[in-house]
């Protein structure tokens, strides 16, 4: 199979490949999302198989209006309202009560709940518009892997595999969107994923918010992506190191005392200290700022996973607003593995 590059002029092609069931990834502000028709299983089906992922993790419905979304509900809670004019289009995934026989247990991953989102990017609005159907949307890459961030990546991942990519630049935020369940009457509206719309942004919009704190064993099933199996991991090992000049020369000696071939992922300031002659590979992230870093660590993690290396020491940085997201996919991504000296 052929895998198109497509641009703005192609959106109506690529929206006909959509309604025939063939896949096609999409750009939006968080990471490339992998689209198929959510309203057909076969073409569900076959995101599974092509990213290799299991089926019981459910999958987001993408949507271009509230009224699209509303088709598919059995009742909107009353918070949804709200959260949807303050942050959609946006990085916001809201979990609802699905309507009895709208989507197929592999979009729910067999739960009486579905997860919708509307992403703020006009290319994949006007795509969904398009394509007239709710798109399934999880990352664009091999199950486990880094999630792209860029058409680059997706075509790196699954070039041969899918009907066309359609390329809107660099993802803005980097990391996936926030997923908020509005269904568990105990807990109250609870935080499943972290992103860069924070609990503090929520909690000013409707009040309280939880955060899941509970480790799914493998018995059960997620009720949002992310929550289960390994994520967003290179081949290449990663370990978490305060982000103190100090700390970065300690990781760096230890790891060359033990005769590793060391990457850095950093920023500028922390990269400058590093001179050729230490033999470390690096990549910068730009200003040494958690947006920075939360933006380009899937990136990072790519790039250094090409580069003739042992090891990749990233930075930790406080799990507070958006580094709450970005520290939930580094200890992902390093294992929970912690460089201490």
């Amino acid at each position: 199979m052929e895998t198109k590059r497509f641009t703005a002029k192609d959106i109506k092609e690529a929206a006909a490949c959509l309604r025939q069931g063939q896949l096609v990834s999409f750009p939006t502000e968080t990471v490339y999302g992998l689209g198929a028709n959510a309203l057909s299983e076969a073409a569900v089906k076959q995101v599974y198989e092509v990213k290799g992922r299991p089926s019981d993790n459910p999958l987001i419905v993408h949507v271009s209006s509230k009224e699209m979304m509303q088709k598919y509900v059995e009742e909107l809670p009353e918070a949804a309202d709200r959260l949807i004019q303050h942050f959609w289009p946006g990085p916001l995934t809201l979990i609802v009560p699905m309507k009895k026989g709208t989507f197929s247990s592999a979009v729910t991953g067999g739960l009486t709940t579905v997860a919708f989102r509307m992403p703020n990017n006009p290319l994949t609005l006007e795509l969904i518009k398009e394509a007239g159907v709710p798109l399934v949307g999880p990352s664009a890459n091999t199950s486990g892997k880094p999630s792209p961030t860029t058409a680059d990546h997706v075509y790196h991942d699954l070039q041969g595999k899918i009907a066309g990519i359609l390329d809107g630049g660099a993802a803005e935020i980097g990391v996936e969107s926030t997923v908020l369940d509005l269904t568990d009457s105990l807990a109250g509206p609870t935080i499943l994923r972290p992103g860069a719309v924070t609990k503090e942004a929520l909690t000013k919009v409707i009040g309280a918010v939880a955060i899941d704190q509970h480790l799914l064993s493998e018995k059960e099933a997620p009720k949002a992506p992310g929550m289960k199996y390994k994520h967003y991991s290179p081949d290449v090992p990663v370990w978490i190191v305060r982000n103190e000049p100090e700390e970065w020369h300690n990781a760096v000696e230890w790891a060359t005392s033990q005769k590793k071939r060391v990457g850095l992922f950093a920023g500028e300031d922390i990269v400058s200290l590093f001179g050729e002659e230490q033999r470390v590979e690096c990549y910068s992230f730009g200003k040494n700022t958690v947006e920075q870093a939360a933006r380009y660590l899937f990136s990072g993690l790519r790039a250094l996973d090409k580069m003739d290396i042992d090891v990749v020491f990233a930075p930790a940085f406080p799990e507070t607003g958006l580094g709450e997201a970005y520290m939930n996919r580094l200890k992902k991504a390093a294992n929970q593995k912690i460089f201490k000296n």
